[in-house]
């Protein structure tokens, strides 16, 4: 199975180039936001420690997310690949990450990045909350909270990724087709 890895800020638009990208690829797209949604969602004891973190815009804790990340790639092995978005937000995931696809055989392919400024994140922040029936999508609050835990967190690993795997960054500006075909021609 090969990892293919989708990184951004929140509200880059992540999501939907890893739709379009399962689409061209045919692998299997795996949120981590909705599988820790789905955690917290069927009541799991993993549930309810990611509970407490996500409804305040804090990052749930390194140690769970391996252990989820790890229970998703054994969910997913028998798939040609998959597209991982929303995992590693921190360097000691990165560390994780590298050792659970080392110990599994596994290989991460690439690590798509969308870049995309601030001022331009919080105006999709703002259309996601109109739209979105997710209750931590209400609060302008936790938007901003979001993207200052990945300036202070995520961007960091991402340049520690960059030691590690092959990180292509890419405009994330512009329509969602522009964007695809960006990514595409990478790939």
């Amino acid at each position: 199975m090969e990892i293919l890895i989708i990184t951004g800020p929140p509200y880059s638009g992540k999501g939907t180039q890893c739709d379009v990208l399962k689409e061209i690829l045919g692998f299997e797209h795996i949120s981590t936001g909705d599988k820790c949604r789905e955690e917290k969602q069927n009541e799991t004891e993993i549930g309810k420690i990611m509970s407490q973190y996500e409804e305040k815009g804090d990052l749930v804790p390194d140690a769970i997310m391996k252990d989820l990340f790890s229970k998703i790639l054994d969910e997913n092995k028998a798939k040609a690949g998959i597209i991982l978005d929303g995992y590693p937000r921190t360097i000691a995931q990165v560390d994780d990450l590298m050792e659970l696809v080392d110990s599994k055989n596994l290989k991460i392919g690439k690590v798509l990045n969308i870049d995309v400024p601030k001022s331009e994140l919080l105006i999709r922040a703002q259309k996601r909350a109109q739209t979105s029936n997710r209750k931590d999508d209400k609060d302008p609050q936790i938007h901003i909270k979001r993207i200052n835990v990945f300036e202070e967190s995520t961007r960091p690993a991402i340049e520690y990724m960059k030691s590690k795997i092959k990180v292509l960054t890419f405009d994330g500006l512009g329509t969602i087709d522009e964007i695809t075909e960006r990514i595409k021609a990478s790939l």
